[in-house]
């Protein structure tokens, strides 16, 4: 087995045992955790995820320098963090002082002590794309990142595909909840059967131009207040 070999596999068992796919928030946090601990020269690492309408939010951030370098990039639309979510695959900056591509952003990292840089891309779907931020102190770090890099973000891609949809399966489990509530109030409220409560939550859903689980969350909401 070459050192190379072995360097991969030992990142793959680690980032399998690291992270176990839930709850979304806890899967990312556990992802940006765990690149600290198997890549090679992360000192701060973080998950940008780009939501449909353009809006980037940072999680996971592992501390809140990489919260604030992260938000400049947003601000000035560059960086390895803003171009890995938004337009490239793999954003690499092995010193960032003397980065062209980063005039304005790579002053600031290198004002608050971050010398290189990566930007991952982890996953890109209908709602949301997302990438890994890995920052370092160091010059000259990541330059032999690419298959290490590669591996880690196609696996964390892969628990965050599941955590996903367990977030998704939730969601709509709570939906239905809610809903059945607002139609068992609307039924002894107007005295009508359940199709015909869920017919008029529906039509007040139409009528208004928002979202069922709204219209129900109201209905609950106004029912469960205190007299």
């Amino acid at each position: 087995m070459t050192d190379q070999t072995a360097r991969l596999l030992a990142v793959s068992n680690a980032l399998a045992d690291s992270v176990t796919p839930g709850e979304l928030d806890a899967t990312l946090r556990a992802i940006t955790t765990t690149a600290i601990t198997v890549l090679p020269q992360v000192d701060f690492s973080s998950v940008s995820i780009n939501h449909p309408g353009g809006q980037l939010e940072t999680k996971g951030a592992t501390d809140d320098l990489i919260c604030d370098l992260d938000a400049t990039q947003y601000d000035l639309h560059e960086g390895p963090c803003y171009h890995a979510a938004t337009d490239a695959a793999y954003v690499v900056s092995p010193n960032l002082a003397a980065d062209e591509r980063f005039p304005r952003y790579g002053p600031e990292a290198v004002r608050k002590g971050i010398r290189s840089q990566v930007g991952l891309r982890l996953y890109t779907g209908d709602r949301a794309q997302g990438a890994l931020n890995l920052y370092s102190k160091n010059v000259g770090a990541f330059e032999d990142l690419a298959d290490l890099g590669a591996l880690f973000a196609t696996q964390a891609a892969m628990a965050i595909g599941y955590a996903t949809e367990v977030n998704n399966l939730r969601a709509a489990l709570e939906t239905r909840s809610v809903i059945g509530k607002a139609v068992g109030i609307v039924m002894e409220r107007y005295q009508l059967s359940d199709d015909r409560a869920f017919a008029f939550l529906t039509r007040l859903s139409q009528h208004r131009n928002v979202k069922l689980r709204t219209v129900a969350e109201e209905f609950v909401t106004a029912h469960d207040a205190p007299a």
